[in-house]
């Protein structure tokens, strides 16, 4: 493989040796593994005494090979950008280090996206699962102003869902980060926007309601209404889900046999 963009932040020039070796040899790296590696890979990764996730994008199929290669950018171009951009607003987000690109056949062949590790206590994901998580509904309070301040500053997170919002606990008091960066839009948002943007983070409606009530507070909407808006569009999502996977599991059963 040769890599044929290379992207690196300016703090982590003095690695920059390191960091390509990283990605020409990360199928053979053994390093722990984070998350289920289901789709895209992500390795932690240590280089010159930082701890780094390095993630793999699965390669896109044959039109997005080309899309991403001349008219988009890649995945892992975006979430280096995106990344950058929370930063410069004072969003939480592991700090961007460097992207990079390999193309074959005039489309993109891999692409990589390193940032720092952030060692998660949580993510939002636990919120759901464990109802006596200790200081839970500060946390959710907390992450409710936190998803209130990214659509004042103009951030349309499409991916915000259980698993990309990471939870780091200092005493009782929770910090943000979001991750898996590559579908945002930075615009002025709409009601309608901000609401449907909690749709895809709990399926349970005493959580609906418990961000719903902090953040009518935080917009001065009427909370009563608020509460009916995001629990709307949370059954409408569940239901399309729910959908979708019965009809996956229904027409692609054949998919298991050639695993």
């Amino acid at each position: 493989m040769t890599l044929n963009r290379i992207v690196i932040a300016e703090d982590f020039q003095d690695h920059g040796a390191a960091l390509i070796e990283a990605a020409l040899n990360f199928d053979q790296v053994q390093a722990p593994l984070i998350g289920t590696g289901d789709r895209n890979v992500i390795k932690r990764i240590d280089i010159g005494g930082m701890s780094l996730a390095v993630k793999s994008f699965k390669q896109p199929n044959l039109i997005n090979r080309l899309v991403y290669r001349y008219w988009r950018k890649s995945k892992a171009h975006r979430s280096y950008l995106y990344a950058q951009r929370l930063f410069d607003l004072g969003i939480g987000t592991p700090k961007p280090v460097a992207f990079m690109e390999s193309y074959s056949c005039g489309g993109i062949h891999r692409s990589f996206y390193f940032s720092l590790n952030v060692a998660a206590d949580y993510t939002f994901r636990d919120l759901i699962h464990q109802p006596e998580l200790a200081h839970r509904d500060a946390i959710l309070k907390a992450f409710t102003e936190f998803t209130f301040d990214l659509h004042q500053k103009g951030v349309l997170f499409q991916d915000h869902s259980p698993g990309n919002t990471l939870i780091k606990m200092s005493g009782t008091q929770p910090t943000f980060y979001l991750v898996d960066l590559n579908r945002m839009t930075f615009k002025s948002l709409t009601k309608s926007e901000r609401i449907k943007n909690f749709a895809r983070l709990t399926p349970l409606r005493e959580m609906v309601d418990k961000m719903s009530d902090t953040y009518a507070g935080l917009a001065q909407w009427p909370t009563q209404e608020l509460r009916q808006q995001m629990w709307r569009v949370t059954e409408e999502f569940q239901y399309r889900f729910h959908r979708k996977r019965r009809l996956k599991k229904k027409f692609l059963f054949w998919r298991k046999k050639t695993d």
